[in-house]
């Protein structure tokens, strides 16, 4: 049993005596037993225990975290030391993060031969990174970042041939980035240098690491150019030297990097033009080239980037026309700092194109340029069209009247009738500024058809619907969603629903009064609906000025960041919502997604399209859960089950607080795998920070680091595979607030108090036939 033996600490008789039986025992167990043989690690070896200890006492640990850490090594490879993982009596893991541990690192952690994994992120340690770490040979992960090291990295790291992920971000680390560093370079495939004072140039041998798939340096003081060798690291899939002062220009050789979904590459001093290679890379969902000193075109070729979702080239020295196609996918603010810039907003038009030059004096006249004088025939014909003009127009002014004095009739009429308040929408024209309905016989309701209204802020006729002015605002498996402004300026959003989709006449009617009565903050409410002569059904709710969910968090400018205490305003309203649906309705929404959670002017969650299933056939119910499944929030159930519940409810709802949480759309490209399995991943290899969003990292000191790490628990946990570990969605919200319980009970609620009230006093729903 060689190296195997307790370490020796003074002790009295009696405790020496008592140590020597434990130990005889369990040798006798060994030989009697050869099954408890493989009980790994009971004893802990000599020179583990010492340097263990003596890594012990170079901390500071004011949580008593260590505290299990016994002067007698008894436990410590069984479970009983926190964070000590052991194989054979030798330690091959320390794994203390968030633990709140100071002081340095000492040289004696190099007496752990087989330490495989040291991850101590997100403490508070400083001093110099031991350059004793770059002689175990064993050493796989090294997690140190979000500490305060400070000094050079130690160029012995090369020494490390079985190094797979080295993390030293956001330290004080000084000096150049060893170029030893890649020396393993068969297995090393992360590598994260970012938030330091690193100087210096890049090393070119970083590209003798194939298996790279990460690689951050950013928010250094690093100079010198792009090491255009980085273009044959086919594996790289995040390259970010971003906030550096990097010169030179983009090499074109990155197009090499066919892997690549981001490339950050802003803050620097880079000039040239923007390589229309870069197009090539049609896995890339994140390009920004921001504040540096580009010049030329946005090259044509990036609208190839079908997968783009942030894209920003503001700040630079650009000149010419933007692509059409990007400035429609991407806002001003993408673009704006480049002054020979145009066509990426209305206020920054392209010129006119020059007229063609007029021919040369020198050449015969052409006979297609040769006029001859109007005859009387093309005079008369000429002022029979502009006396038919007048007419027409005479004609026209002269309908807008009659028009006019029966809408007021109409409003009149419904006054008098004691018709409550309500909203509506129409079904309208594909372009905005079109009539609604113009198939529709004019207002007044002439054509026939039905308009219910439930109670809202304004009134409104069949007529002022089918002759709003509207545009198109989205489309789903259910229907066409339309922004309407009627003629008093007021606004609202509607819903056409598809033909034959719908149930019939009846039980539509009985489902769809039965929806417009219910009334919740975080729902949007349906306000009225109308039932056309020819079959068309428009439904008309509340606009919700700031959109979707989906757009607000993927569709924002670079200067728009979202903090914290939004995001968990909007879960926690998302959560009230859904539970209101559950427990007080008994109803399950069944196609929760970020496009259906719309924002209120303050920012406060609306969950849109509950109960619209209760509206359909089952055929068209189908094709909604198949769609919801193509965009990443469909629980794995339901491919076999077809058929929704509230725990299916809860797994969408843990995909939203995980989108909240990263940034990241569900429907984005992440290597084969969901949103939830990639942030499982990432956890599973403690680097948890990098599921986060990167604008929540910047302010993830405190408190707030806690409530991102509960709140990632929790998200996970509504998304396990398993329907039945999946909590209820009173318990999702419950621990919600007790994440964030400034938030807890206000928000939408209070200020809804008054619609409530309203809402109870308006009683039955009024119908204009």
């Amino acid at each position: 049993m060689e190296g195997r033996s307790l370490p020796h600490s003074p002790q009295s008789p009696m405790r020496e005596n008592g140590k020597l039986l434990l130990v005889t025992t369990f040798l006798m167990l060994l030989i009697i037993s050869p099954s408890i043989a493989s009980w790994d690690g009971i004893i802990i070896g000599q020179a583990d225990y010492q340097g263990l200890q003596a890594f012990k006492h170079s901390l500071s640990d004011p949580r008593g975290v260590l505290r299990s850490w016994n002067g007698t090594g008894v436990g410590a490879c069984s479970g009983a030391w926190a964070g000590i993982k052991c194989a054979r009596g030798q330690v091959i893991a320390i794994q203390l993060p968030w633990r709140g541990l100071g002081g340095t690192l000492t040289e004696s952690v190099g007496q752990l031969a087989a330490l495989r994994k040291l991850s101590l992120h997100d403490n508070a340690i400083g001093g110099q990174v031991p350059s004793a770490l770059g002689f175990l040979p064993s050493l796989r992960g090294l997690y140190l970042f979000n500490n305060r090291l400070s000094g050079a990295i130690p160029p012995s790291l090369g020494r490390c041939l079985s190094l797979q992920a080295l993390d030293f971000s956001n330290n004080f680390l000084t000096g150049s980035i060893p170029s030893s560093i890649t020396n393993s370079t068969r297995r090393l495939y992360r590598l994260n240098l970012s938030y330091n004072n690193l100087s210096g140039g890049i090393p070119d041998s970083i590209a003798r690491a194939p298996a790279i798939a990460f690689l951050s340096l950013a928010h250094n003081n690093l100079s010198g150019t792009i090491p255009g060798s980085l273009g044959r690291l086919s594996m790289l899939r995040t390259l970010d030297l971003s906030g550096n002062s990097i010169t030179g220009s983009v090499p074109e050789s990155l197009d090499g990097l066919r892997n690549l979904s981001v490339l950050s590459l802003n803050d620097n001093l880079l000039g040239g033009g923007i390589p229309a290679s870069i197009g090539n890379l049609s896995r890339l969902s994140r390009l920004d080239l921001s504040d540096n000193e580009l010049r030329g075109e946005v090259p044509a070729s990036l609208v190839r980037l079908s997968n783009l979702t942030f894209f920003n080239v503001s700040n630079n020295n650009l000149s010419g026309p933007v692509p059409a196609l990007l400035s429609r996918r991407f806002n001003s603010s993408s673009f704006r700092g480049n002054i020979l810039l145009c066509g990426f907003s209305p206020s920054a038009p392209c010129p006119s194109p020059p007229p063609p030059p007029s021919p040369s004096p020198n050449l015969p006249p052409s006979p297609i340029r040769r006029r001859r004088g109007l005859g009387t025939r093309d005079i008369i014909l000429i002022a029979a069209g502009i006396t038919l003009a007048l007419l027409l127009l005479l004609c026209c002014v002269l309908l807008c009247c009659v028009v006019r004095k029966r809408t007021a009739a109409s409003k009149q009429q419904t006054k008098a009738a004691g018709g409550g308040g309500g909203g509506g929408a129409v079904g309208r024209g594909e372009k905005p500024g079109t009539a609604v309905g113009e198939a529709t016989v004019e207002s007044g309701g002439d054509a026939g058809g039905k308009l219910v209204h439930f109670d809202g802020p304004f009134l409104f006729t069949a007529d002022d619907l089918l002759c709003a002015t509207a545009e198109i605002m989205g489309k789903s498996t259910y229907g066409t969603v339309y922004k309407a402004t009627l003629e008093d300026g007021n606004q609202v959003a509607v819903k056409r629903l598809r033909e034959k989709i719908a149930k019939g006449q009846r039980e539509f009617e009985t489902e769809v009064n039965a929806l417009g009565k219910i009334r919740h903050p975080n729902l949007l409410a349906l306000r009225a609906y109308y039932l056309g002569p020819k079959g068309e059904k428009l439904l008309v709710f509340d606009y919700m000025p700031k959109g979707s969910l989906a757009a607000f968090l993927h569709a924002r400018g670079p200067d728009t960041p979202i903090d914290w205490p939004t995001r968990m305003n909007i879960a926690m309203g998302t959560a009230r919502g859904l539970h209101y649906l559950h427990n007080d309705m008994n109803m399950i929404h069944g196609n929760l997604t970020s496009a259906n959670v719309l924002l209120d002017d303050t920012t406060n969650a609306r969950i849109s399209d509950y109960g619209l299933s209760r509206l359909m056939t089952a055929a068209a119910n189908s094709n909604v859960i198949a769609t919801a499944g193509a965009l990443g929030y469909r629980a794995p159930e339901l491919s076999k089950l077809k058929k929704a519940s509230t725990k299916t409810d809860v797994y969408s709802l843990g995909v939203i607080v995980l989108e909240l949480l990263t940034g990241k759309s569900p429907g984005e490209s992440m290597s084969g795998v969901d949103l939830p399995q990639w942030v499982a991943s990432i956890v599973k290899e403690e680097w948890t920070n990098e599921v986060f969003d990167l604008e929540l990292m910047r302010d993830a000191a405190g408190t707030t680091g806690d409530e991102l790490l509960n709140t990632l628990k929790l998200a996970l946990h509504c998304v396990d595979p398993s329907p039945a570990a999946r909590p209820e969605v009173q318990q999702v919200l419950q621990q919600l607030e007790e994440i964030k319980p400034e938030l807890a009970g206000g928000g939408a609620a209070a200020a809804s108090t008054s619609e409530e009230a309203t809402a109870a006093a308006a009683g039955p729903s009024t119908a204009t036939e």
